[in-house]
C-alpha cells in the first residue's frame, strides 16, 4: 500500500546533483527561548548551549517555528506524515496514526534512501507502557510491532540519553550509520531525552537566586530551583547535540548532510507544554546544509511541524505527495524569495493523567499569526494545571500554597487559577510576548479576533475536526461582549479587569 502511495513521486533530478544524506534531530520539551542563539539571557549569561549556538551560525535559524500541539506524540507524527495531528486522528496521546497513513521515511525510502529512528522514544508508534490490550490491539492495527518497524531499516523503539547514557550518544550514531549500504544516502531520526521530566538534582554553576524569570511566573524560590534543574538537561541536551555533531564530523559526512535541529514541543515547564501558549508550541528550529544555505541566516518566516516533511522531501529532489499539507519552506532556506505562510494551527487533545484536570484532558485549538495568538478552550471549566508537574512538584506545590495564604499576587492568581478559563482567548505578540493580557471581546481588536475566528473555523472543517466550531461555540455564550469588555465569570470573557495595554 505505501509503495503504491509513493509511487508517483518523482525525482527532480535537475535540482541538486547530489541527494543529500539527512540528520533529523528533535529535543523534548524544549521551546523558543532556550537557546543562546534566540537570545535567551540566561543561556548567554552560563553559556549553556555553545554547540547549539555554534550551530545556529552554521545555518538558518528560524525564528517563527511552531509545533503542531504541545505534546510529543501528536507532534512528532505531524512532523513524519506532513499534516496536522487533527487530519491524522492522531489528537490522543499517544495515538499513532492509521496504518496507511504516508510518512517522510516511506517516501524517501521508495526513492532509494536508507532510512532509521534511533535515541529518545520516537513516539511514532503509540504509548510504549500502555495497557496490554490496547498494545494487543496496536499491533493488530500493524502500527506498532514487527509491521510497523519493517517501514524502516533501522529501528531502536527508545534508547535513553540521560544521565551516563549521554556519553554513548556518538557509539549510538555509530551503530545505526554502520548499516547504510555503501553508495546510499540516508535518512536519520535521532531524538534525545533532554530537557524532559523527570530532571536530576544536580545544577551545578547555575545559582536559582540569579536567573531571570518570565514575569509571568511567580518568583518563589522553589519555582527558581526547578528552573535551575530545567537549564541544566538544556545544558546536558547541548552537551549531546556537540558529541552527535562530533561523531558526524569524524565520519567525514558533515558536508553531505543536512542536519535539522527541533524542539518536538514546549517546556513543560508553568504555562508552556500542555498549553497553545507561545511556550508551549514555539520551539527552537535551525537548519545547517553545507554550501546550501548561508551560514548565519535568519528567518522570520512562519513555520509549523507538519512544513517539515515536504521541506525534506524537497531537499532530496522530490515532489511531496499530495496527502502532505505541510508547505515547502526549501526557498528559504536556500535564500530565496519565499512569502510563507500567513499563519499556523495547532491542537491540544487528551494527555496521560485525569481528565478533571486540564494537564490529563483537555481540548483546544490555536491560530498564530506573526502579530496573534488566538486559542479556543472547548472545555474552560477544566482548570488549569502544568504538564508533567501537577504530582508532586514542589514548584507547583508552592504556587498552590502562596494561593492560600494570599500571598499569590493578583495577575498570578488570574493567571493560573481562573476558573472557568475564558473560551477564547487573544494575545498581541508583539506588545505582550509573555501573553498576560487576553484582549478576547474588546471592541479595539474585534474585527481582528472575528477574522482569526473565522480563520480557525475554516481550517478545523478542512480537517475534520470533531470539535463544535468556535462560531458555534459563540453562539452558547451569553453576553459575551458588553461595550467592549467581557464581563467577569462569563466563559469567553477576555481581560477580566485587566486594562487593555494602549
Amino acid at each position: 500500500m505505501i509503495l503504491r502511495a509513493v509511487s508517483f513521486i518523482l525525482l527532480a533530478s535537475a535540482t541538486f546533483a547530489e541527494r543529500p544524506n539527512i540528520l533529523l534531530v528533535l529535543s523534548d520539551d524544549h521551546s523558543v527561548p532556550h537557546v543562546g542563539a534566540y537570545g535567551d539571557a540566561n543561556c548567554q549569561r552560563l553559556n549553556l548551549t555553545p554547540n547549539l549556538d555554534a550551530f545556529a551560525a552554521e545555518g538558518m535559524r528560524f525564528d517563527r517555528a511552531y509545533t503542531t500541539a504541545p505534546q510529543c506524540a501528536p507532534s512528532r507524527i505531524s512532523i513524519f506524515a506532513g499534516r496536522s495531528p487533527v487530519a491524522l486522528s492522531a489528537t490522543r496521546f499517544a495515538q499513532p496514526a492509521r496504518p496507511a497513513t504516508l510518512l517522510l521515511t516511506d517516501a524517501l525510502r521508495a526513492e532509494g534512501y536508507w532510512v532509521g529512528v534511533d535515541g529518545r522514544n520516537q513516539h511514532l508508534d503509540g504509548k510504549r507502557k500502555d495497557a496490554p490490550h490496547v498494545v494487543d490491539e496496536l499491533e493488530k492495527m500493524s502500527v506498532r510491532g514487527e509491521h510497523f518497524e519493517a517501514r524502516f531499516d533501522h529501528f531502536i523503539p527508545g534508547a535513553s540519553t540521560k544521565g551516563e547514557h549521554l556519553a554513548k550518544v556518538p557509539d549510538m550514531l555509530d551503530s545505526a550509520l554502520d548499516k547504510v549500504p555503501e553508495g546510499k544516502s540516508f535518512f536519520l531520526y535521532f531524538g534525545f531525552n533532554q530537557p524532559h521530566r523527570r530532571w536530576g538534582d544536580d545544577h551545578e554553576g547555575i545559582d536559582p537566586t540569579k536567573l531571570k524569570l518570565p514575569p509571568d511566573w511567580p518568583d518563589l524560590p522553589e519555582v527558581r530551583l526547578d528552573y535551575a534543574r530545567y537549564l541544566a538537561e538544556v545544558r546536558d541536551l547541548d552537551r549531546g547535540f556537540g558529541l552527535l555533531l562530533e561523531a558526524l564530523e569524524k565520519r567525514d559526512l558533515s558536508e553531505n548532510t543536512l542536519v535539522v535541529f527541533m524542539g518536538d514541543n514546549g517546556e513543560a515547564l508553568l504555562r508552556g507544554k500542555g498549553t497553545l501558549y507561545g511556550r508551549g508550541l514555539h520551539v527552537p528550529l535551525m537548519v545547517r546544509w553545507p554550501e546550501k544555505i548561508k551560514p548565519g541566516a535568519e528567518s522570520d518566516v512562519l513555520v509549523s511541524g507538519e512544513d517539515l516533511a515536504p521541506t525534506l522531501l524537497a531537499a532530496a529532489g522530490m515532489d511531496a505527495p499530495v496527502e502532505m499539507t505541510g508547505v515547502n519552506f526549501l526557498p528559504a532556506l536556500l535564500g530565496n524569495p519565499f512569502t510563507g505562510r500567513e499563519q499556523v494551527f495547532a491542537e491540544r487533545g487528551w494527555h496521560s493523567g485525569p481528565i478533571t484536570r486540564s494537564d490529563g484532558f483537555d481540548l483546544s485549538r490555536s491560530i498564530t499569526t506573526k502579530r496573534y495568538n488566538f486559542i479556543y478552550n472547548a472545555i474552560p471549566e477544566r482548570g488549569y494545571t502544568p504538564v508533567d508537574m501537577a504530582k508532586k512538584n514542589a514548584a507547583w506545590n508552592a504556587i498552590k500554597a502562596a494561593r492560600e495564604s494570599s500571598d499569590l499576587s493578583e495577575l498570578h492568581e488570574r493567571l493560573y487559577f481562573d476558573s472557568p478559563r475564558p473560551v477564547f482567548e487573544l494575545y498581541d505578540l508583539e506588545n505582550d510576548p509573555y501573553e498576560m493580557n487576553n484582549l478576547a471581546g474588546r471592541e479595539a481588536v474585534r474585527e481582528m479576533e472575528e477574522d482569526l475566528r473565522e480563520k480557525l473555523d475554516r481550517w478545523m472543517v478542512r480537517e475534520g475536526d470533531y470539535l463544535p466550531l468556535p462560531v458555534h461555540a459563540m453562539k452558547g455564550l451569553k453576553e459575551t461582549y458588553s461595550g467592549g469588555r467581557s464581563k467577569k465569570g462569563i466563559p469567553g470573557s477576555g481581560a477580566q479587569g485587566v486594562e487593555h495595554r494602549k
